[in-house]
């Protein structure tokens, strides 16, 4: 099968092997799959140890040697069976799955390729109604319904997102579908700001021009207490991934506020903690998704509680690949690049 090849580091388009299933799996044919921030840094960490001429094992892709056709949020047709499969889904069927290792090692090609195998049990059929690139884009948004739900909304809370690249979007999405009304969200990239309210943000601000908390005041109309605190308490998506955030936020946070981690940081970075006691800051750190929550959030899609479609910004074709990892290290260009099939 044609491929992209994570290989030494870069990205090869090439002919591989096609998986084959085994007991309990299903070969599929991929029809689209968005580019995830993790494949990126996937391949910049293999970057550089190719450059400084290590063999590492990367906790993403395993080793940073091996060949690995990443892409893990995807939507696919049946196309054959391996033994002991029941065969419930007809061929041709359109479905997406929770990834259970697909595109993180070479043992599994992922979305990045023509064809993939995953476990029967794991496959959910796609609703007819329910656009291809829309059903892809239920994985990134499971994110975003994971850290909502780990937040545990209580009555009368007024959100504010830190951060709307796709992490930020996937927690605005989710917010939007429990009807939380005012959200508020924060980034400095103008594209990003215009489809964070796309997606459903009531305020968008510009950090630059009014600083995050204050206009999350405004829209929750907190009062401030004689000793000059905030008498609300605020609940804080951190969705930015960069060391430092996390503290700026203890320090701008009202007292009591809940803060729930779902920017994933790759580098070291130190808070202090005496500034989150005094003011009794909650931290909440998030990843990822359960079964549950993929399930909901396709569910979430095909009643269109979420749309999906602001937030596809490009459509590419696995030659387009490469180019198309260029094209992201400028964040503030693209929410989701989608490689589908019919672009080859």
């Amino acid at each position: 099968m044609k491929a992209v090849v994570m290989r030494r580091g870069e990205l090869v388009l090439d002919e591989v092997p096609a998986p084959v299933p085994g007991e309990g799996e299903v070969l599929l044919r991929t029809l689209a799959c968005g580019i995830c921030g993790s494949d990126l840094h996937a391949l910049q960490r293999a970057a550089r140890a190719e450059a400084d001429g290590a063999e590492q094992t990367d906790p993403v892709v395993g080793a940073t040697g091996s060949d690995v056709v990443m892409g893990h949020e995807f939507c696919a047709e049946v196309v054959d069976f391996g033994p002991g499969t029941e065969g419930t889904l007809a061929p041709g069927t359109r479905v997406v799955s929770v990834p259970s290792g697909v595109g993180y090692s070479d043992e599994r090609p992922g979305g990045y390729g023509e064809f993939m195998i995953l476990p029967e049990a794991r496959l959910l059929r796609v609703p007819d109604h329910l656009a291809t690139e829309h059903a892809a884009m239920t994985e990134p948004l499971a994110v975003g319904e994971h850290a909502v739900a780990r937040a545990l909304i209580e009555a009368g809370d007024v959100p504010l997102v830190i951060g709307c690249g796709p992490v930020g979007l996937a927690v605005i999405a989710a917010l939007r579908a429990r009807r939380l009304s005012p959200i508020v969200a924060a980034d400095f990239s103008p594209k990003r700001r215009e489809l964070a309210a796309g997606i459903g943000a009531d305020v968008v601000v510009d950090p630059n021009e009014q600083p995050a908390f204050e206009s999350w005041r405004e829209a929750a109309d907190s009062p401030v207490s004689a000793d000059g605190l905030d008498e609300r308490s605020a609940l804080v998506f951190e969705c930015v991934g960069v060391p430092g955030m996390i503290q700026s936020i203890i320090d701008d946070a009202p007292r009591n506020s809940r803060v729930v981690v779902a920017g994933v940081c790759m580098q070291d970075d130190v808070i202090r903690p005496l500034a989150a006691i005094r003011t009794q800051i909650n931290l909440q750190f998030v990843l990822g998704y359960t079964p549950e929550e993929f399930e909901a959030t396709l569910d979430a899609l095909a009643t269109e509680r979420i749309d999906a479609g602001p937030l596809v910004t490009a459509h590419i074709g696995l030659d387009d690949v490469p180019d198309a990892f260029r094209t992201l290290t400028d964040p503030s260009e693209h929410a989701k690049i989608m490689i589908v099939a019919d672009r080859d």
